[in-house]
């Protein structure tokens, strides 16, 4: 845990999941710089956050947890970012429904007088939130952007003039500007172009033919990663009824596909971005064969919500890296998850970069680990709960 210092006070502040070995810190200086420009610090004049204030890709809850006199609405695309909020916000001592805690799928209010961007790593994701929030923007509409220099391009800066007003930035304070935009009411609302949809070709394996929807922000949105491209020509056989979690679903191809070659298995599908699951859930319902399947769409830390004991088979793709911190710790706790929530012989398959090294804390877990299939980059692992390896099944055959 650290300290934030602010204009507001001093403030605790975690990540989430927090861990005590986690050096990182739950905000960084373009939040500071932010903070201290809407207090007027460094010489600009203070910025009156009266009205509906509302803040947009607040990581870690720093903004919010600082301002939250004002009663702000945050707008997050992460579940571990509005749980790390909530903590936050519990540990500052503000009360209960001070903040507003939004996704980026719900209804944004009506009207938005300060308006607050801390600048994502998605220019798509940035551009279907601003189109979301242009129509609540008025004349009088104060907004303030922030990011690390590495952020900001001058891509940025052309979407918040296309879509809300001329917009230029602020000088660099320790690798962190801020953005200043002007309302132009003379702007025409534009319909966000985002969701955007591919069909899979003939070598996707399993996945061929099959309607992809992807939300704003989605890993590989204009086409499919060739991880999970691998991991489809190689997928478990159908073995009847059964319980399959697609966990970090991204688009939800992967889980797709499992409901197409498993018409019996209920599914689950499992992720911590809230566009992710949309477009999970958008991809299940395009496609005529799997629209009726039995689905449930969970935002959440992995497996902690799903009852032990509970799975018969978990498909993942790890990320590496969360929140721009290359970590993992966020597969190491996919892989802890999966053992907990799957039955007795239960299986977990990963796909990951053969450099990556999973099959050590597979091995570690589970007491097990094999080879479904591997190429020169990725390999697919198979980890059984438990001695009982006469469930174990077969990987499709094809490449």
């Amino acid at each position: 845990m650290n300290c934030l210092t602010t204009p507001w006070g001093d403030f605790d502040l975690t990540r989430f999941p927090e861990d005590p070995r986690d050096s990182l810190r739950a905000w960084d200086a373009a939040d500071e710089y932010l903070l201290r420009h809407l207090k007027g610090i460094d010489g600009a004049a203070p910025t009156e956050l009266s009205g509906t204030v509302v803040v947009v890709g607040d990581r870690w809850g720093a903004l919010v947890t600082s301002i939250a006199e004002h009663r702000p609405v945050q707008v997050s695309d992460s579940f571990l970012g509005q749980q790390a909020t909530r903590a936050n916000l519990e540990r500052g001592g503000v009360a209960p429904g001070a903040v507003r805690l939004l996704s980026t799928r719900d209804t944004v209010p009506e009207r938005i007088d300060v308006l607050l961007v801390r600048v994502p790593k998605s220019l798509a994701l940035l551009e279907d939130q601003l189109h979301r929030l242009a129509p609540a923007v008025h004349a009088g509409t104060v907004i303030v952007g922030t990011g690390m220099v590495t952020e900001i391009h001058t891509s940025t800066l052309k979407l918040f003039e296309r879509i809300l007003g001329p917009t230029r930035t602020s000088l660099a304070v320790k690798k962190a500007r801020l953005i200043f935009c002007t309302p132009d009411p003379q702007l025409a609302p534009a319909a966000s172009p985002w969701p955007r949809s591919y069909t899979l070709a003939a070598d996707a394996g399993a996945g061929a033919g099959l309607t992809v929807t992807n939300h704003a922000g989605i890993f590989c949105a204009e086409r499919l990663d060739i991880g999970t491209r691998f991991l489809l020509r190689h997928l478990p056989r159908s073995r009847g009824p059964e319980r399959i979690v697609d966990l970090g679903c991204g688009n939800g191809v992967v889980g797709t596909a499992a409901a197409l070659a498993n018409p019996e298995a209920e599914l689950l599908f499992i992720d911590e971005s809230y566009q992710a699951l949309a477009s999970a859930e958008a991809t299940l319902r395009a496609n005529p064969a799997t629209a009726d399947t039995e689905a449930r769409f969970l935002a959440g830390d992995g497996l902690s919500g799903v009852p032990a004991d509970s799975v018969d088979l978990v498909l993942n793709n790890p990320p590496f890296h969360t929140h721009q911190a290359t970590t993992d710790a966020t597969a190491w706790r996919m892989f802890s998850g999966s053992r907990r929530a799957l039955r007795p012989g239960g299986e977990l398959w990963v796909i990951g970069n053969r450099h990556l090294g999973y099959h050590v804390k597979l091995r570690r877990l589970f007491g097990n680990c094999e080879i479904v299939a591997s190429d020169p980059k990725f390999v697919i692992l198979r980890a059984v709960k438990g001695k009982d390896r006469g469930r174990a099944r077969g990987g499709q055959s094809g490449s």
